[in-house]
């Protein structure tokens, strides 16, 4: 359970697109100088972000990638779905049987498994609430007050 490089890159790579406004489009070359990011990767990540339907391409000399939508329209959420999925796969378990077949709390009640789904919940919550222009324009920091509310996930 974690985010993969690919989805905390290609945050940065959409974020930079919103960052640099509606009508800027920037180069493979521009997002990867400015996020720190390969070329090699930056085409990987716009190639994906392209056939999710979050930006667009335009070739010649004022070529490059804009934003397909406003930063208001693209939900954190779905950008994360299309670059790798969830944090809590529900076959999770099944990676982590030990030394048996099948995990021995699989026919039982698995707190475990209960956890994780609850902590998928409330994350899939967050960002479900959480949109592009919410990280581009005002950073969140830990002291920050959160416009996003988490109700009660049983």
């Amino acid at each position: 359970m974690k985010l993969s490089s690919l989805e905390e890159y290609g945050l940065r790579c959409l974020l930079r697109l919103a960052r640099g406004g509606a009508t800027k489009s920037l180069t493979i070359e521009e997002i990867s100088q400015a996020e720190g990011v390969t070329p090699p990767n930056v085409a990987k990540i716009m190639r994906i972000m392209r056939r999710g339907g979050f930006v667009e391409s335009l070739r010649g000399q004022n070529g490059g990638y804009t934003l397909a939508l406003t930063a208001q329209e693209i939900v954190v959420g779905d950008v994360l779905e299309v670059l790798g999925g969830r944090l809590y796969d529900p076959n999770f378990c099944e990676h982590f049987v030990g030394s048996e077949d099948s995990c021995l709390h699989e026919s039982s009640n698995c707190s475990i498994r209960s956890l994780w789904n609850r902590v998928q919940s409330a994350v899939d919550e967050v960002l479900r609430q959480t949109t592009l222009a919410d990280l581009a324009y005002e950073p969140v920091t830990a002291d920050s007050p959160s416009p996003i509310v988490i109700s009660d996930v049983t």
